[in-house]
């Protein structure tokens, strides 16, 4: 998707990978969230494989935490048939303040931005073509959700154009949500002020709007997965894993587990739910993983069970343990027969001992 000058592209795609992750530690403590190996890839391999698919390649990652970790492992993006470019944050500026930051970066009259922990399934072609085709300076990618309480909420005309853009309500006026992709025209980025922090939502947003410019909303009810929880963490590794959420980065036939190379699982152990078994990780006799994200080197001993959990590098799950709805931080070791349910969380290199946190009366 490019010009007959192939310096100068139609459109670029700046992703905004800068946030800390902080609802997904103690895993993020190491990596950055978009690093987090998910359905066996980091989870920026899916997204840029999609803006790949869509016929873009001129890509900028708009970095800040742990900035150096991006451009160490995918280098100038060859690799996955893409050209990066790299803009580190110096503090936090918020989304718009992020989009601003790259404005020097973006040759492009259109530019794709997207929100580096959002999994989504939506053609990305056909947000370009509503954009284009509804003459629009902005256009935010809608989807439809059942509960739209807990997302920022954007009625729409019957011509698409956005009306308002509403934070949290108890009382929505509509199911459609902002989903965290949005097309510029790059114009409208040079007007974002610079040096300091700026919302996108509260602030870039509502003052398009005062002024009676063209943003138009693309609605569908895609695929789409806000990643910042362990919860959706593993939800969204899960439907990866099963084929639910689409991505070009997967090869091969979808099903209830992925066992990466150089893994070793033990053949009567059980792998349900859309379960990853990272590299060179160990499942032992009767272990049963069911919903789970193990990451590469870690063991699973015998008997062990791990349910809808994420269980960090070189961790170790003890024989007979139960993890069910926890997060494991890398090399911690939980020891036999323990039990860790409900939202636990041990942080890196934490050694539990055997029977040392139980939720059952008998040992």
């Amino acid at each position: 998707m490019t010009t007959s000058d192939a310096a100068t592209p139609e459109v670029q795609a700046l992703i905004l990978v800068g946030g800390k992750g902080t609802r997904l530690r103690p895993l993020t403590l190491s990596a950055p969230k978009p690093m987090l190996p998910t359905a066996g890839v980091p989870f920026l391999t899916h997204l840029i494989s999609r803006i790949r698919e869509a016929g873009v390649t001129d890509i900028v990652l708009g970095t800040s935490f742990k900035a150096e970790v991006f451009s160490e492992y995918y280098g100038d993006g060859a690799d996955l048939g893409v050209n990066l470019t790299y803009v580190t944050e110096k503090e936090a500026l918020g989304t718009g303040g992020g989009i601003r930051n790259v404005y020097d970066a973006l040759v492009a009259d259109t530019v794709l931005v997207f929100n580096g922990d959002v999994l989504g399934g939506t053609d990305i072609r056909e947000v370009l073509d509503t954009h284009r085709s509804s003459g629009a300076e902005v256009t935010l990618h809608l989807v439809r959700v059942g509960d739209p309480r807990a997302f920022g909420c954007v009625p729409t005309d019957d011509d698409g154009r956005v009306t308002a853009f509403l934070e949290k309500t108890q009382d929505p006026p509509t199911n459609q949500i902002n989903a965290g992709t949005y097309v510029f025209n790059r114009t409208v980025i040079g007007e974002i002020p610079g040096g300091r922090a700026v919302s996108v939502e509260r602030e870039v947003f509502p003052k398009l709007l005062a002024e009676g410019r063209h943003v138009q909303g693309h609605v569908d009810s895609a695929y789409w997965r806000d990643m910042g929880t362990p919860e959706d963490f593993v939800r969204g590794s899960a439907d990866l894993v099963r084929g639910i959420a689409p991505s070009p980065a997967l090869a091969g036939v979808s099903g209830e587990s992925l066992v990466k190379a150089g893994a070793h699982v033990a053949v009567d152990a059980v792998l349900v739910g859309g379960t990853v078994v990272g590299a060179d990780a160990m499942v032992g006799p009767k272990a049963r993983l069911d919903g789970a994200v193990i990451f590469d080197g870690a063991i699973i001993e015998a008997g062990a069970v791990v349910e809808r959990s994420i269980v960090g590098f070189g961790a170790r799950i003890g024989r007979g343990a139960l993890i069910r709805d926890t997060v494991i931080g890398d090399t911690a070791h939980i020891g036999a027969r323990c039990e860790l349910l409900r939202g636990a969380r041990v942080w890196p290199g934490v050694q539990l001992p055997e029977n040392g946190v139980r939720f059952s009366t008998d040992i």
